[in-house]
């Protein structure tokens, strides 16, 4: 006797259109009101939904948090092999904090959500932050290393490194609002995003540069 066939299904266009706005209203509330603010309710009646429509995506708040946690890390994760593809050092700098920059201007929201989860401790997160983030971060630190070996730079703490990239990018993100404001304008345009590459850039290669 054979074992019965599975037949998986590819969900219908409006399927996918109805996750992906529901993703995308849950991570606009889940960065403004973190976790324990949204309710499934709350999503819901933002896109006309009924809870129970809402909980044939997703079963629980949990799982869709997680969801757009994933769609964020996903994104990211995908852009930040600019070092460890890279055959020399400037570019892979001049690279990587312009992904890093265009990231938290293309998706402020997600980034929101990101960091709120961090700033708390990745209660819900952890498992994948340690599966995921920390090999990347661990090749990029011994990309640097091979570079250092070869006075290609100067050596320096590459972990530490890594976390000063990673906060001045990510402040264009979580401190862009605060960041308009004092420049006495509605929102950050291009030319304030291409200055901070440039700086950020300049300023990083400097204290590498043999």
């Amino acid at each position: 006797m054979t074992d019965p066939v599975t037949v998986t299904r590819t969900p219908r266009a409006a399927t996918l259109r109805k996750q992906e706005a529901i993703l995308a209203e849950a991570e606009r509330q889940f960065a403004r009101y973190g976790f324990e603010g949204v309710s499934l309710d709350s999503i819901a009646a933002v896109l006309d939904l009924s809870r129970q429509n809402l909980l044939y995506h997703w079963p629980s708040k949990e799982e869709l948090y997680r969801a757009v946690l994933d769609s964020v890390m996903g994104e990211w994760m995908a852009n930040m092999t600019a070092i460890t593809e890279a055959d020399e050092p400037q570019a892979a700098i001049q690279t990587y904090v312009d992904v890093k920059l265009r990231f938290s201007r293309e998706r402020p929201s997600g980034n929101a959500v990101f960091t709120r989860e961090i700033m708390a401790g990745a209660p819900r997160y952890q498992d994948v932050l340690k599966v995921q983030v920390m090999p990347l971060l661990h090749a990029d630190v011994d990309r640097f290393e091979g570079w250092a070996d070869a006075g290609l730079i100067r050596r320096v703490d590459f972990t530490h490194l890594m976390f000063l990239i990673w906060s001045s990018t990510q402040a264009y993100a979580d401190l862009g609002p605060q960041f308009s404001l004092y420049m006495g304008k509605p929102h950050l345009d291009d030319e304030d995003f291409e200055r901070a590459r440039e700086l950020i850039t300049s300023l990083i290669w400097r204290s590498l540069k043999p």
